[in-house]
């Protein structure tokens, strides 16, 4: 029998295939395993492995044919690849399209390898859209093989316009010179060793033809390795400010209107390796919301090689120091009082608060379980360093004698009020009642089994509240065992909406950084939320009517939203959640039809609202909580894109139709005894055991 360590060994090797999978090839296995090495350490690579064991037939779901979610060889054989037909069709809706607009591709090139320089060009020219030029400036190149490569592309093709730099001046000026090139209406970045695919330019083209008003637009990326296996696929979400604020998640491709670059001076030279997040933040200050758009499909792939920051963020270090200055210097012009810093290989954007901190009332309803309350509220009152609160807690009928005396107790602390409310458990009507009494120019609303651990969670979250054209905001929440409770609300997830990568183990970024990035988020948990009081008043509050307990803070996020406010998640605001310690599953009959009720309600209100997030991706799967791919993708097809056949009469909105009860599954069954429950109950229906709301990296 083989020594504990040699099995070990033994278990990883076995695992090399599932890698090679999910990584796209060895290449991008290679790449991804460097890159978590240098970013986790050895706990990365197991974290590697624990997604890859998921591969393993219990992570099939249904439509992918027994294929691991995750599987994008597999995923992108099936969705990512176009027919002739398709093709054709695709042609055919080019010539249609009513606004056919000449898009001018800039192609600063400086010491290439010359096969990726001539893969680059041919994946422009091999655009099924054939209104673009492709402006190229060479940066003083030194290898000679580089300036007759260049001539002879320009040679077989009109629409390859070339010049030749005679001094270096890096990729801004480079880029700068290939704009002067430009007569295209719009212009699109690219790099001298990247890739567009086929229908790149198309669906930017279908995009403007369709919203006239746009004025800049990015699309979803993927990496590719040497050997062109592609890898890593980036599904971003739709316009996502404090995203933004934290990572350039424009990226890669990137297009804007023409003059709206030249009108703000190009690229500016000193921002090299951030040049173009300088340029987007740049535009984005001239811009409304509706006039930048987000194409939901991998439309660029990013070379990835030793020296690019595709492979490793360490490649370029001098690139983040450029961005920081960047997004600072955005703000600056902004008149935004804010300080930039580095957090990891993101940024981390702090407000002040105001010279006199507003109050913040804060509001736990509870009943007895007093070894909930009783830490709850010693850690809001020893730990927080905002000042300026209180705390209300509402006392929903207790009756067990040491709660009793311990909240007679707390009435002598001046910074706390108890509000004697016995009716039936309503968790809305009890916090509306509670915010009516709220002295505060923020609320904040608190369950009782939640304990702080960042002594600054509430002057990060006030100070987000306090900003113009913000709502409800929510904190990183985690389990006592450290993993992932809340990291936003995601709409859609099994029906209704689900947690942010609900589990995902202690020291993990999550999907490109999301739990632990600020975001914009559609809803929050009312778990923890704080909000401007006139904003909770204005919108109506909580549903007392028809939400009595669940789904009522996604309810009230949807409408804060369609207030005209976003709703944002503050991960530096960290604080446990003993989720649902005393309430139990809701297992009893009358508990299961009045939630069923419940999501009937949120389905009937919010239709189609709950299936298009525009804080997620529609290439994201709504049956789990964890960013893995959808089989097949939420997307709209441009023209005679079909599916294979054994994904035909599969969609995941009707999947989890027909099985309502994989919301009750997301929101209540995860873990413990709720998992086991929900597990029996799925595998007496047929479900995949995974339904539940298990995370891949459990």
């Amino acid at each position: 029998m083989p020594s504990p360590l040699l099995q070990r060994a033994l278990d990883a090797w076995a695992l090399v295939p599932a890698s090679l999978r999910i990584g796209g090839g060895l290449g991008g296995t290679a790449f991804r395993a460097l890159r978590l090495l240098r970013r986790e350490g050895w706990g990365g690579i197991r974290r590697g492995l624990r997604i890859a064991r998921s591969t393993l037939p219990n992570g099939a779901v249904p439509g992918s044919g027994g294929y691991n979610r995750n599987d994008y060889t597999e995923w992108l054989r099936r969705y990512g690849c176009i027919s002739d037909a398709q093709r054709a069709a695709l042609r055919a809706h080019a010539a249609a399209l009513p606004a056919q607009p000449l898009i001018s591709v800039l192609l600063p090139v400086y010491n290439a390898d010359p096969d990726w320089l001539a893969q680059t060009i041919a994946s422009v020219r091999a655009q099924i859209y054939p209104h673009w030029e492709l402006c190229i400036a060479d940066d003083a190149s030194t290898d000679a093989a580089l300036r007759p490569l260049l001539e002879r592309q320009a040679a077989a093709d009109p629409r390859i316009k070339l010049m030749f730099r005679e001094r270096n001046g890096h990729i801004s000026a480079a880029t700068n010179s290939a704009l002067a090139l430009a007569g295209g209406a719009w212009v699109a970045l690219l790099d001298h060793d990247d890739l567009l695919t086929e229908e790149a330019l198309l669906h930017v083209a279908d995009a403007i033809s369709r919203r006239p008003q746009l004025r800049m637009i990015y699309s979803d990326e993927d990496k590719i390795d040497a050997q062109g296996g592609r890898f890593d696929p980036y599904f971003k979400p739709d316009w996502n400010p404090d995203l933004f604020h934290a990572q350039n998640m424009l990226s890669h491709l990137g297009v804007y209107q023409t003059a709206l670059v030249r009108e703000l001076g190009g690229l500016r030279e000193g921002f090299e390796g951030a040049q173009d997040y300088d340029l987007a933040l740049r535009c984005a200050e001239h811009l409304e919301p509706a006039q930048i758009h987000h194409i939901p499909r991998v439309l660029y792939h990013w070379r990835a090689h030793h020296q690019s920051t595709a492979a490793a963020a360490a490649a370029k270090p001098y690139a983040w120091a450029a961005g920081e200055r960047a997004l600072g210097e955005h703000f600056a012009r902004l008149k935004v009082a804010a300080k930039v810093r580095k957090a990891g290989i993101h940024y981390k954007v702090d407000y002040p608060l105001p010279e006199a901190p507003p109050l913040v009332s804060l509001i736990i309803p509870t009943r007895n379980a007093l070894h909930l309350l009783r830490p709850c509220i010693a850690s809001v009152l020893d730990r927080t360093c905002y000042a300026n609160y209180e705390i209300l807690v509402v006392d929903n009928g207790s009756d067990d004698p040491a709660t009793l005396a311990y909240l007679r107790k707390l009435e002598a602390d001046p910074r706390v009020r108890v509000l004697r409310d016995a009716r039936p458990f309503n968790f809305s009507a009890l916090n509306n009642a509670a915010v009516r009494a709220a002295r505060g120019e923020l609320v904040g609303l608190l369950n009782n089994d939640i304990e702080v651990i960042a002594p600054d969670w509430l002057a990060e979250m006030a100070s987000h509240a306090l900003l113009p054209g913000v709502g409800a905001v929510g904190a990183r929440l985690l389990f006592p065992d450290q993993t992932l409770q809340h990291a936003g609300v995601v709409l859609g997830i099994g029906g209704c909406a689900g947690h942010a990568q609900r589990g995902l183990a202690a020291g993990e970024r999550g999907y490109f950084g999301r739990a632990t990035l600020t975001h914009t988020a559609a809803a929050v948990t009312g778990a923890c939320l704080v909000i401007r009081k006139a904003i909770y008043e204005q919108v109506g509050g909580l549903d007392e009517e028809n939400l009595a307990i669940a789904f009522n803070d996604v309810d009230f996020c949807l409408r804060v939203r369609a207030a005209g406010y976003r709703n944002v998640v503050v991960p530096a605001a960290e604080l446990f959640h003993h989720e649902s310690a005393t309430r139990g599953l809701d297992t009893a009959p009358e508990k299961r039809a009045r939630f069923r009720a419940e999501v009937r309600h949120m389905v009937r209100t919010w239709g189609d609202a709950l299936y298009t997030d525009p804080c997620y991706n529609p290439n994201l799967s709504l049956l789990h909580e964890d960013f893995s791919l959808a089989w097949p993708p939420r997307v709209d097809f441009l023209a005679a894109d079909d599916v294979a056949p054994d994904d035909a009469g599969f969609s995941e909105s009707a999947y989890l139709t027909a099985h309502p009860q994989i919301a009750e599954a997301v929101a209540r069954g995860t873990y413990a005894s709720g998992l086991a429950h929900y597990q029996a109950a799925g595998r007496a229906q047929g479900l995949p055991l995974d339904l539940g709301g298990r995370m891949l990296t459990e």
